[in-house]
């Protein structure tokens, strides 16, 4: 199968010359890479200009075409028509040499997959259990493997807010565990979601389905309302031999009142993707949890360093969740052709 990269960045030219030094020494190289690039400055296109890389295009987008689902769209269409595989990478991974290979093997061996996800190896550290383990209350354990378990979840499970489908899937009442809930087995799983940043879909997908511009700029959830409207038509899988790193560049990140924002309003326009009617407990337990979330994030102003990103985060989550009062997300669950 020939497949295109895309990588749409903005302001990091360092980090898309690492990931791109990373891709070099791939053991399946991709037919073409597409950078798409938002910056306002020439950062990245110079230090591509110093450092050649094959089958690589550079295109530079209008101030009105910044963000990243809009960054994404530009990139589809810029695709080669022969190629039947397009990947998408957050310019700020690393990948592991056979990264390429192991995500498009796993098309072969799941003939109804229409995404496949990659599986980012630094972020979370799990152990296999022996039989003589025992797991703890602050541990999550998954086909056979353990890992701590985060604060806001072990809250969530004394109080029975906890998800009750497998890492990948959404609840009903939505704030499920992400794929990074899954550990690394080497096996491959069905989700619902994919983490846009390390991410593949067949191309004949793109026919019908599109990013949707709702979620402006920075972007956050935009993967998660893609995958969602997909999978109600289409299968994906992740693929937890398909490895990379994820280093979390802090640059053309959006400021913490924003992102706070970002988390409930999306957050809320995303569930309502995935069940555009919900029943009271369903209904409850979002709002329970978004509460419970920021009184912790709250709490982070006492108990962490950075005092003001915490006021700031918790300040944009609460006019956040009081805008949905008044203001909610126009939801369109379509396809977006």
């Amino acid at each position: 199968m020939k497949n295109t990269l895309i990588i749409c960045t903005y302001r990091r030219a360092q980090s898309v010359l690492r990931l791109l030094q990373s891709v070099a020494e791939q053991t399946c190289y991709p037919d073409a890479i597409l950078i798409v690039d938002g910056s306002p400055d020439d950062e990245t296109e110079k230090i591509l200009q110093e450092n050649t890389f094959q089958n690589l295009k550079y295109h530079k987008v209008s101030p009105e075409n910044r963000g990243l689902t809009k960054q994404r769209n530009v990139g589809i269409n810029l695709v080669p028509t022969d190629s039947d595989v397009i990947c998408f990478l957050d310019d700020d991974t690393i990948l592991e040499k056979d990264y390429f290979e192991a995500l498009l093997k796993t098309y072969t061996q799941y003939p109804d997959a229409k995404g496949v996800g990659g599986y980012i190896t630094n972020e979370v550290k799990w152990k296999p259990i022996t039989p003589e383990y025992t797991i703890s209350k602050n541990e999550f354990e998954y086909d056979g493997w353990v890992r701590k378990d985060g604060s806001r979840f072990v809250l969530r499970k004394k109080l029975g807010l906890d998800a009750d489908r497998p890492p990948g899937f959404l609840p009903t009442f939505s704030h499920g565990r992400s794929v990074s809930f899954l550990p690394p087995s080497g096996k491959t799983y069905p989700v619902e979601q994919l983490m846009g940043g390390v991410s593949s879909f067949k191309k004949e997908i793109f026919q019908n389905f599109r990013f949707s511009e709702y979620f402006e700029g920075y972007g956050l959830y935009e993967d998660a309302d893609f995958c969602l409207r997909v999978s109600k038509m289409e299968k994906l899988y992740v693929t937890t031999s398909a490895r990379l790193e994820h280093h979390h560049d802090a640059s053309g990140r959006p400021n913490q009142y924003n992102y706070g924002r970002m988390v409930v309003r999306n957050g809320w326009y995303v569930w309502k993707v995935a069940y555009p009617q919900t029943d009271w407990k369903s209904a409850f337990k979002w709002h329970a949890i978004i509460g419970l979330l920021l009184l912790t994030r709250i709490s982070n102003i006492f108990t962490t360093s950075d005092r003001k990103a915490a006021f700031t985060e918790s300040l944009g989550r609460f006019t956040g969740w009081i805008s949905l009062l008044f203001n909610k997300p126009k939801v369109e669950s379509g396809k977006f052709f």
